[in-house]
C-alpha cells in the first residue's frame, strides 16, 4: 500500500516536471529568438546610420569644394575679368604713325667763310681773290624712327626716335675761282678764271626727343648727334671730309592725321677748322612730314 503511494507520488512529480519543462522550453526559445532579432536589428541600424554619416561627410567635401574654387578656377575667373575690363574699356583710336619722314628748307650760316683749294693762293693778295658769302640756304630730308613711348619707363607721354638726315647747303654759286690756283699758265693769260660753287652736304644721326606725345603741338630737342661734312671745293690739302657734332631743338604741329608742319634750329660744332676750312655754323629753318 504505501510502495504504491510512493510510486503515485513519483508518478505525480515526474509528471509535474514535465509539463513544467514543456511550458518553460518554448518561453526560453522564444526569449532567445527575440533577443537575436533585437540584436540584428541593432546592427543593421548601426550600420546605416555609419553610412549615412559617411555620406554627410562627403557632401560636405563636396560643399567646400564648390565654395573654395581651385587655383586654376581663379585664373580663369581672373582672366575672365581681365577680359571684360578690355572690352568695356574706350577704344582709342590712333590716327597717326610713329616713324616720319620730313623735307626740310631754310636759311644757314657758316661762322666763317668758306675758301678751298680752287679759290685760296697764297701768293694772291687777299682783297684780289674772291670769297664766297657766309650765308647760304639749304634744302634737306631725313627719316624719324621711332624708339619708345616713354624713355623706356622713366617719363611718360615722351617719345624717343632715332634721325637720320641730310642736307644740302649752298654758299654761292659764281664764286670766282683763283686764276693762279686753278691754272697759273693758261686761264691767267686768257684772264678767264673758272667760277666755283661753294657748297657743303651734311650727313647727321642723333636721338630725338619728342614732348607731349597726344597732344597736336609737340616740341623736340636733340640733345647731341653727330654729323659728318663734305666740302666743295676741298680745302687747300684737298680734304673734302670734316667730322662733327650737331645740337638741336623745335616743334611740330599735326595738320591731319599723318601730315604735320614744324620749325627747327641746328648747331654744328667740328672743333675748329680743318686743313683752313671751318664748317661751324646754324641752320633755321621749316619743314613738313608725313607719318608712316
Amino acid at each position: 500500500m504505501t510502495f504504491k503511494k510512493t510510486q503515485t507520488g513519483c508518478a505525480i512529480a515526474a509528471a509535474t516536471l514535465t509539463m513544467a519543462g514543456a511550458l518553460v522550453s518554448p518561453q526560453a526559445l522564444a526569449h532567445s529568438k527575440a533577443e537575436r532579432i533585437a540584436e540584428a536589428t541593432s546592427s543593421k541600424v548601426d550600420a546605416l546610420e555609419a553610412q549615412l554619416q559617411a555620406m554627410q561627410a562627403e557632401l560636405n567635401s563636396l560643399r567646400a569644394a564648390q565654395g573654395a574654387p581651385s587655383a586654376d578656377a581663379q585664373k580663369v575667373q581672373e582672366l575672365d575679368e581681365w577680359m571684360q575690363q578690355v572690352k568695356s574699356a574706350p577704344v582709342k583710336a590712333q590716327d597717326h604713325h610713329d616713324n616720319t619722314i620730313f623735307f626740310r628748307g631754310g636759311f644757314a650760316h657758316s661762322d666763317q667763310a668758306r675758301n678751298g683749294v680752287s679759290i685760296q693762293s697764297d701768293v694772291v693778295p687777299v682783297g684780289a681773290q674772291d670769297q664766297s658769302d657766309t650765308d647760304a640756304w639749304y634744302i634737306g630730308a631725313g627719316f624719324d624712327f621711332g624708339l619708345t613711348d616713354d624713355v623706356w619707363g622713366m617719363m611718360d607721354n615722351t617719345q624717343v626716335l632715332a634721325e637720320l638726315m641730310f642736307e644740302y647747303k649752298e654758299f654761292g654759286g659764281h664764286v670766282q675761282g683763283n686764276a693762279i690756283a686753278q691754272d697759273p699758265t693758261g686761264l691767267v693769260a686768257a684772264g678767264t678764271p673758272r667760277s666755283v660753287t661753294v657748297n657743303q652736304l651734311t650727313i647727321t644721326a642723333a636721338p630725338k626727343i619728342k614732348f607731349m606725345k597726344d597732344s597736336p603741338l609737340r616740341p623736340w630737342i636733340i640733345p647731341i648727334g653727330l654729323g659728318l661734312h663734305v666740302i666743295s671745293p676741298p680745302s687747300e690739302s684737298i680734304t673734302v671730309l670734316n667730322p662733327g657734332l650737331m645740337f638741336g631743338g623745335g616743334a611740330d604741329y599735326r595738320l591731319w592725321k599723318d601730315i604735320f608742319i614744324g620749325v627747327d634750329a641746328r648747331y654744328h660744332l667740328t672743333g675748329g677748322a680743318s686743313d683752313g676750312v671751318n664748317t661751324d655754323g646754324y641752320t633755321a629753318g621749316g619743314y613738313i612730314g608725313i607719318g608712316f
